[in-house]
């Protein structure tokens, strides 16, 4: 299969309410969606089009391209199933690859049993078809292969993200009770903010709703902070196809003259951490840090 060219269901997770967010983003994108639902949205494309969704979305978590649906109704019968792929022509036989899931089956008291049997297809098919095996363990650092089974209905992806995409790479000092990037994110594109008003952001914390307005009104998306992706150890994968997009994502930043942004806190220490944050994200000149009373 050329998962690089061609057209299979892809599911994109987002955490909990904020798919509606998210589902305008991937429709800014220029995707069609299929369908939305409460974690997520359906579309149909090919994982050159994961490695743009990948870049581009700020609200998502997963982006994952399915390979095979199919009924299942034990541990046995999704082995038989999964040792049918053609492994050997996703991954490389001396490569690395991961395996996560979410089950609800009554067979399956652990997700970790369920990863195990898909390991275990994955690796007897990669060793027959090519007397080489690949090693596996649970960093997600290589190829990702992704399990959805609840009840008797099991589907199997690849996981092109990896690493989540919910957490935008920016944040090296986390502070007190920190918010999600995606969710912050999410919180300010549903607020319909213009862009040129002020944006205030008392209470900053660590700064992750002032550095996300920062990164939002001038187009800077998470992919620029970003340099590993699962889809890159994936045979068939071409660095062009990435370095082009990535190329796209430095000419897409503009200037909006006059933002203002505001962030403030009581606290000096978290002001630093916010100063800290927005450096890396390569927004710190673009906010206003004040230590005071909100």
């Amino acid at each position: 299969m050329q998962v690089f060219t061609t057209n299979r269901k892809i599911i994109i997770t987002c955490h909990k309410w904020l798919a509606n967010a998210l589902q305008k983003e991937v429709i800014a994108l220029g995707f069609t969606v299929d369908r939305v639902f409460q974690t997520g949205v359906e579309l149909t494309g090919t994982i050159e089009d994961c490695i743009r969704l990948n870049l581009n979305l700020r609200c998502a978590s997963q982006v994952m391209y399915s390979l095979k649906a199919f009924i299942c109704n034990d541990p046995d019968e999704l082995y038989q199933q999964l040792v049918t792929i053609h492994w050997e022509k996703l991954i490389a036989p001396t490569g690395y690859f991961s395996v996560t899931s979410n089950v609800f089956h009554p067979t399956i008291q652990t997700n970790l049993f369920a990863n195990l049997r898909v390991r275990d297809a994955v690796v007897d098919r990669m060793r027959e078809a090519t007397e080489q095996r690949p090693s596996t363990g649970s960093e997600l650092s290589g190829a990702v292969v992704y399990l959805f089974w609840k009840h008797e209905e099991a589907e199997v992806f690849l996981d092109t993200s990896g690493e989540t995409l919910a957490k935008h790479g920016y944040r090296k000092l986390p502070g007190k009770a920190p918010m999600l990037e995606a969710l912050a994110a999410a919180t300010i594109l549903s607020t319909k903010w213009n862009k040129t008003a002020p944006f205030i952001n008392p209470m900053c914390g660590s700064g992750t709703l002032a550095i996300e307005a920062a990164l939002i009104a001038t187009n800077r998306v998470p992919g620029l902070l970003r340099n590993n992706y699962s889809f890159m150890h994936l045979l068939g994968y071409e660095a062009a196809m990435y370095t082009k997009q990535r190329a796209l994502l430095n000419e897409q930043i503009i200037d909006i003259p006059g933002l203002k942004i505001i962030a403030s806190d009581l606290s000096d220490k978290a002001i630093e951490i916010a100063k800290i944050n927005a450096s890396v994200a390569g927004v710190e000149q673009l906010i206003e840090f004040e230590v005071c009373d909100f």
